[in-house]
């Protein structure tokens, strides 16, 4: 028996109304250039369409934040 593979690309998935604000929501340090350099790429990432780019940025800003900035 022969698997068939279907051919006709899917959909984008849509996430809920409020996710990517969930998921890219930080707060950077104001005087840290560690936590503005990422909040910068972040917002590149976001306008460019990045998101998944922009989660990581927003993630290395939340930890970098949360667990004391040099």
């Amino acid at each position: 028996m022969a698997t068939r593979h279907k051919t006709t690309q899917e959909p984008p998935v849509e996430l809920p109304v409020g996710f990517n604000a969930w998921l890219l929501d930080c707060v950077p340090v104001a005087d840290c250039a560690t936590c503005q350099s990422e909040w910068r790429k972040l917002n590149a990432c976001k306008k460019a369409g990045k998101i998944a780019l922009a989660a990581r940025h927003a993630t290395a800003v939340r930890d970098h934040a949360g667990g004391g900035h040099s």
